[in-house]
């Protein structure tokens, strides 16, 4: 018999479908006691709690079990969306506590409610993808963000570290206008020279506070003098950034007025904020609390700036040397170059390409040690009128051995039962390749010459022909309508036009390409074969094409290993070390596919290319070792990696012999963003025919 979706479900109805998902087996625990009490809440809490319990119970059934023993509470007294957020939280604290940092957390239902506060709460996962653009927009480069383990945001001036929640009384918009204003200031102490500059030393005014008592409100002075004169420098480059600031802010304390006429200036600068503290200090005052307040950490700031501007000097330093000698040296790269004078021998002209690469790497470490250095950058921000910015908002069984303790990078992680991220889940770790046989590689290729002339004749195609551009000032051809059309204007009397000519130019393609190979144990043995040869097959035909491409191929061990093997780096050329490292591609373990996704996806964002692509070579679906991550939660973990690539700009392609993967491959990469292959022999020709497709 069906039951009513409006009806509430009885004691002995909810009791079948707890114990359904909370206990294995008739010798637990029983849920007769808790399904009485469930059934005096409204259906719909009903089916909200029970849809939680099933998605926390595959993390752990304890924490499960607490989740339903305390949900009468909780519903007491949180509404719908507070109900939610109140799971999360626990759920977030197993994820980096275990079981009892998120028994902490959920018992803590008072605590939670009362930082609530009645108010709406915005978090830090809803805003993140959103975010993470606009800084870019800001700062013209990628900038890492993350959420903040103390109470208030702060930066060590290369993360922005961002609440894990932001409340708001009045509406979500305003709770996710807090977030932009928190990231603005937080960007702006590294634009605007917060932690010094070539003739401020910020360690050494701040010593006579940092081994006293006095450390904390020195440091909490100078974090709202500093929120004053930021805000100035914004209000005056981006007026309606600076608007969104003070609506946040609101009035300034009283204990700050005196302050406001000295720092907000736009020619205001640290040495400024220097002298109003020692004036604070002085006076016994206590700092005041700002709604949008971040807290200041001068110590790890100052290393990591340190250690940035040292690895930007090493780079100029690197670009100037292979520089020097080529031909085509613009005056821009010139001036970006003369930052630091040139340290070691003349080198041999080179390539244009390595070139061009070269100067887009010294270029970026320029901009960065210009701005740690306090020196204004480029200026490529440019209000874009008076209106407020008003952005529109979208809504494992054991851990394997590692050989490292610390990964190279940590990543998030989607779990679609939660609808929320696991931060921080999955460890990277970034490694060579060991060289294979030396002569596999001209072997492939001595094998398949006749295929690889095809495919570089059909490669070369793509590169296009001059385009002309008429009714030029100037040029190398006469343009005959442009003309016929200025004698026409000359003999009605109407202003001849001096645009006549014709100017001929070379189409220049602009796109990366990054492939991303399998290494799972199920590729061991001809599938492992194909994709070495489909590999060397395509950089053979790419080198004619002349496009930036990479190849990284990736394998792991549950979450905690997720492997990531460097074959070709974008800035590497197709030279003998990488054939080693294409003949070394081998089996491996599992395929966590989504940290790879996102990983490789960072390391395209950093090429300046205006087109960027990534195609995934493939057997199978979404695996890793134990229950967790095969099946739908890989699944659906690797289509949010996509999408969240998809949303930086990114095109997708997927190349498979899984017979079975159009099951699963179109909900993951959508309807014509893959290729399933019924004869692993048809792989290599495959590959380069599908990248010629998508590349031209």
């Amino acid at each position: 018999m069906s039951v009513s979706p409006s009806r509430r479900l009885f004691a002995a109805e909810l009791e079948a479908r707890l114990n359904a998902v909370l206990f294995a087996s008739p010798s637990h625990r029983s849920a007769v006691g808790i399904a009485a009490e469930l059934e005096t809440l409204s259906r719909a809490q009903q089916e909200k709690l029970l849809t939680w319990v099933s998605a926390a119970a595959q993390t752990d059934a304890e924490v499960g079990h607490l989740i339903v023993t305390l949900a009468p509470r909780a519903f007491a007294v949180l509404d719908t969306e507070g109900f939610d957020a109140w799971v999360l939280n626990g759920l977030e604290a197993y994820d980096h506590g275990g079981a009892k940092a998120a028994a902490t957390r959920l018992r803590d239902l008072e605590g939670f409610r009362t930082g609530r506060g009645g108010t709406t709460a915005v978090r830090f996962a809803d805003v993140e993808a959103r975010l993470s653009r606009f800084l870019q927009g800001l700062a013209g480069r990628p900038l890492g963000l993350g959420v903040s383990s103390r109470t208030s945001a702060w930066t060590d001036s290369a993360t922005i570290y961002l609440p894990a929640q932001v409340d708001s009384s009045e509406s979500t918009a305003a709770g996710r206008t807090k977030y932009q204003v928190l990231a603005a200031l937080l960007w702006a102490q590294v634009r605007y020279g917060t932690f010094g500059s070539a003739s401020i030393d910020l360690a050494s005014a701040l010593q006579p506070w940092m081994e006293t008592t006095e450390r904390s409100r020195a440091l909490g002075w100078l974090a709202a003098l500093e929120a004053i004169r930021l805000e100035a420098r914004i209000t005056a480059d981006l007026p309606g950034l600076g608007r969104s600031i003070a609506e946040v802010r609101g009035p300034w304390p009283a204990a700050l007025a005196g302050r406001l006429k000295r720092l907000f200036r736009p020619e205001a600068t640290l040495a400024d904020s220097l002298a109003a503290l020692a004036e604070c200090m002085s006076e016994d005052l206590a700092a005041p609390q700002l709604p949008h307040a971040f807290v200041l950490d001068p110590a790890a700031a100052l290393r990591l700036r340190a250690e940035r501007m040292e690895r930007d000097r090493a780079t100029l330093r690197r670009a100037i040397s292979a520089l020097k000698g080529s031909s085509g040296r613009s005056g821009q790269r010139d001036q970006d170059m003369a930052l630091l004078a040139a340290e070691g021998t003349d080198a041999a002209p080179i390539a244009l390409d390595e070139a061009i690469a070269l100067q887009a790497e010294a270029q970026a470490a320029a901009m960065s040690l210009q701005q740690d250095l306090g020196e204004p950058p480029p200026e490529f921000l440019v209000p874009a009128g008076a209106g407020a910015w008003r952005p529109t908002m979208r809504d494992a069984a054991g851990d394997a051995p590692t050989d490292s303790n610390e990964p190279d990078r940590c990543y998030d992680e989607w779990d679609y039962r939660r609808k929320a991220y696991r931060r921080g889940w999955c460890h990277l770790f970034e490694n060579d390749i060991a060289a294979g046989a030396e002569a596999y590689v001209e072997g492939v290729s001595q094998r398949h010459a006749p295929q690889i002339r095809q495919l570089r004749r059909r490669f070369e195609l793509l590169r296009g022909e001059d385009r002309v551009l008429g009714r030029q000032p100037e040029g190398e051809e006469i343009d005959v309508d442009a003309t016929v059309d200025a004698w026409a204007d000359r003999r009605s009397g109407a202003e001849p036009s001096s645009r006549l000519f014709r100017r001929r130019i070379r189409n220049q393609r602009s796109l990366a390409a990054m492939f991303m190979v399998d290494m799972s144990g199920s590729t061991k043995g001809w599938v492992n074969d194909a994709e070495r040869e489909a590999l060397v097959m395509l950089c053979e035909s790419l080198e004619s094409l002349g496009d930036a491409y990479a190849i990284y191929g990736f394998s792991g061990w549950t979450r905690t290993r997720c492997d990531i093997y460097r074959v070709k780096r974008f800035d590497e050329r197709y030279d003998q070390s990488v054939c080693a490292r294409i003949a070394g591609i081998e089996a491996k373990d599992y395929t966590r596919m989504g940290v790879a996704i996102r990983h490789l996806t960072q390391l395209l964002l950093q090429q300046s290319a205006r087109h960027r692509l990534l195609v995934t070579l493939s057997d199978g679906r979404p695996d890793d070792y134990g229950d967790e991550y095969r099946g739908y939660y890989g699944i659906e973990d690797t289509r949010r990696a996509l999408q969240e690539a998809h949303g930086q700009g990114i095109r997708n392609y997927c190349i498979t012999i899984d017979r079975h993967g159009a099951d699963y491959l179109g909900h993951m990469y959508g309807s014509a963003r893959y290729t399933v292959i019924d004869d692993v022999k048809k792989l290599p020709l495959k590959v380069a025919d599908i990248y010629r497709r998508l590349a031209s």
